[in-house]
């Protein structure tokens, strides 16, 4: 059993003396693991960095077994993350959500698209944070916990939408929240799409988004505890404010 493809690196952990285990999100395979032999060696081990685009071959007796990878760079962004404390914490938040959310060889080819095109603006600081909020959006439509903010949930109105129902993940307008607006999720424009995406907003979208991801995604898997790497995104981008 054996392919070849492209992917992005998520993890990398040691295995005995020279060896390790990698994780790479690709298109074709989803996320994928495999045994790197010589992994630390001075040649390999400055490939295997989270966020690097790899090209890799996979191979192994039966489908099911962890399987072997050979790997070559395609491009490091490990300059780019590691510029500035926001972008290597945003760089984390990705591929340790990839990792917490992701089943093991299921594909997820839009996702992993966004995830590249994400991953290939880190150090812009003026773009990453809307965008990768946009991608925490995606990332909950693709698991199965989209939301819906075309309308409110309880009057049916386009126009005054102000809340999201943090059981539903519908919107909800302020004259149909009534008394239950300090109990709703905040809606910004930038969360459908309009305005000019201020941080503020941003900071609110993502107060949001993670609120689905902690009490539905995490909750639905176990209750698992969210991975850390996405408070400490949050925080540094918070810094901004």
């Amino acid at each position: 059993m054996d392919w070849r493809g492209t992917g992005i690196l998520l993890a990398a952990r040691k295995h005995g003396e020279t060896s390790v285990i990698i994780e790479v999100f690709t298109e074709d395979r989803g996320r994928h693991a495999g045994v790197v032999r010589g992994g630390t060696s001075r040649k390999i081990a400055p490939i295997l960095q989270p966020g690097a685009q790899l090209d890799v071959a996979w191979r192994a007796r039966l489908e099911d077994h962890i399987g072997s990878f050979t790997v070559e760079p395609v491009r490091s962004r490990a300059a780019q993350a590691m510029g500035d404390r926001m972008s290597l914490a945003g760089l984390n938040a990705v591929t340790a959500l990839l990792c917490f959310c992701l089943p093991e060889r299921e594909v997820h080819a839009p996702l992993y698209r966004r995830t590249e095109v994400l991953l290939d603006l880190l150090g812009q600081n003026d773009l990453w944070p809307l965008a990768y909020l946009r991608w925490e959006l995606a990332l909950l439509e693709e698991m199965g916990y989209g939301l819906d903010l075309s309308a409110c949930a309880v009057t049916g109105a386009t126009e005054g939408l102000a809340y999201v129902s943090p059981k539903s993940g519908r919107a909800v307008s302020a004259e149909g929240a009534g008394t239950w607006a300090d109990r709703m999720l905040p809606l910004p424009d930038v969360l459908r799409g309009r305005g000019d995406a201020p941080d503020v907003e941003i900071a609110q979208g993502l107060h949001t988004t993670g609120h689905f991801l902690e009490a539905h995604l995490a909750a639905d898997q176990g209750n698992r505890a969210l991975p850390v790497a996405r408070a400490r995104f949050v925080e540094a981008f918070s810094r901004r404010l």
